[in-house]
């Protein structure tokens, strides 16, 4: 598996060095923030700068073709006036899912409230829905299923941030304090995570009645 810290220095210098001062904030996201990666982990870096210009996003991706592991690399560039003029209700994910490297985005928290959350677990259900009714009657996809049990843990962590003010990192560490139709939602995202099979109309299913239950709540 790759060293991340010994690659985060290797970025870090290619970035100082393509950007120099212009650099707000560098962070760390998906499973290397989470300390979960695999061999086939992507690095999922977040980089905003003072301001983005089109021509910095093509001098970004020469930066990074010059890196190793370049096709493992993903992420966030901004500029930071759109972040700070951003939906606030994608605040909420990007804020505490993102490891700070260099810089720190604590400016967003204000920008972040009760109802940015609440908007976050509305728009999160609501997409998974149609997301969900979609595949079930054109795509029929495994893959499409298991991107929305994802989204659905990404929506699970919003809810429980919103009933107890704890943000909550790891969807094992959510299965000591949800509800049991989450724990439900949660366990099968960690089955269909970790290689297990789909049942695909029952996993199916279970996410629909789920998502129904919290928009009509």
């Amino acid at each position: 598996m790759i060293d991340i810290t010994n690659w985060i220095d290797i970025f870090l210098k290619a970035l100082n060095k393509t950007f120099a001062k212009r650099v707000y904030f560098v962070g760390l996201q998906g499973s290397y923030g989470r300390n979960e990666a695999t061999d086939n982990s992507d690095i999922d870096m977040v980089v905003i700068l003072d301001e983005l210009y089109s021509s910095d996003i093509d001098t970004y991706n020469i930066m990074l073709d010059s890196l190793p592991h370049r096709e493992l690399v993903c992420g966030f560039l901004s500029g930071r006036n759109e972040i700070m003029n951003w939906e606030p209700s994608d605040l909420f994910q990007f804020y505490y899912d993102t490891k700070p490297i260099k810089g720190n985005l604590d400016e967003l928290i204000r920008l972040i409230d009760t109802k940015a959350v609440d908007r976050a677990i509305k728009i999160g259900v609501c997409n998974i829905y149609h997301g969900c009714v979609h595949n079930m009657l054109y795509e029929k996809n495994e893959d499409i299923l298991r991107g929305l049990y994802k989204s659905a843990s990404f929506v699970i962590q919003a809810i429980n941030f919103k009933q107890t003010g704890k943000y909550i990192g790891h969807q094992k560490e959510l299965l000591n304090v949800v509800a049991l139709d989450e724990k439900i939602i949660i366990n099968t995202f960690l089955e269909l995570k970790n290689g297990g099979t789909v049942d695909f109309n029952k996993m199916s299913d279970n996410l629909f009645n789920w998502c129904k239950n919290w928009i009509n709540k």
